[in-house]
C-alpha cells in the first residue's frame, strides 16, 4: 500500500475518532500558507471525504451533530474547520493568498487578521524591562519567536469560542531539531503531523 495513502487513512480516522469522542464542534487551525498547516487543513478535508464515503452523509452528520448539507462535502468542511491567517508586517501576499486559496478550495471557514499590535506590545514591555531596544541584529531569535507566540492566545480564543479542537502544526523533524517554536506552532491540543518528517 502507498505510504501516503496509508498515512492519510490513519490520520483521517484519528481525527474523526478524536472529534467524535471529545464531542468538540470541529477544528480550528492557524493557517500560515505553508506546507505544515496546509497539510493539517487537507487532512481534515480528507477526514470528511472518507468518513462520508464510508458512513454516508446522514450517519456522518448524526455522529458529529452536524447539519445535513445534501452531500455537499465543502459545506461539511465549513462546519468542521475554521482557519485563520494571522499576519504581521513581515508576512507576504503570497502566503496570504496560499492560505486563502487552500481554505476556499476545501470549503474551510477562513478569517484573517493582523497581530502587529500584540507583537509590538510584547516587544515594548521587554524593551522597557531591559532598558534597551530589541533589534534584528542582536535579538533575531527573540523577535522571530514572539511573532509565532503572539498568534497563540487569539487562535486559542477562537477555538474556545467555537468549542473546537485547536490543531498543532509542528512536524517531527522540527521538533527533533528544536526548530519549532514552543507555544507557537506547538500550540494546540491535537497534533496530526507530529510524527511525520518534513520531507
Amino acid at each position: 500500500k502507498d505510504q501516503n495513502e496509508e498515512l492519510t487513512q490513519a490520520i483521517s480516522l484519528a481525527l474523526f475518532d478524536y472529534l467524535k469522542k471529545s464531542k468538540a464542534r470541529g477544528f480550528v487551525l492557524s493557517l500560515s500558507g505553508g506546507a505544515d498547516s496546509g497539510s493539517c487543513a487537507v487532512l481534515v478535508s480528507e477526514m470528511v471525504r472518507r468518513a462520508v464515503h464510508i458512513l454516508g452523509t446522514e450517519k456522518f452528520c448524526n455522529s458529529l451533530g452536524l447539519q445535513m448539507t445534501a452531500n455537499d462535502r465543502k459545506g461539511l468542511v465549513t462546519q468542521l474547520l475554521t482557519c485563520a491567517y494571522q499576519a504581521t508586517k513581515n508576512s507576504s501576499d503570497e502566503t496570504l493568498n496560499a492560505a486563502r486559496t487552500l481554505a476556499e478550495s476545501i470549503g474551510a471557514a477562513f478569517h484573517q487578521w493582523n497581530i502587529d499590535a500584540e507583537v509590538d506590545s510584547y516587544v515594548q514591555t521587554i524593551e522597557t524591562a531591559i532598558n534597551r531596544p530589541l533589534t534584528w541584529e542582536q535579538d533575531d531569535i527573540s523577535l522571530q519567536n514572539i511573532q509565532a507566540r503572539a498568534r497563540s492566545p487569539v487562535i486559542w480564543l477562537l477555538a474556545n469560542n467555537k468549542r473546537a479542537v485547536l490543531l498543532t502544526t509542528s512536524n517531527r523533524r522540527e521538533g527533533a531539531v528544536g526548530y519549532a517554536t514552543m507555544d507557537g506552532d506547538t500550540s494546540g491540543s491535537l497534533a496530526p503531523i507530529a510524527a511525520i518528517s518534513k520531507t
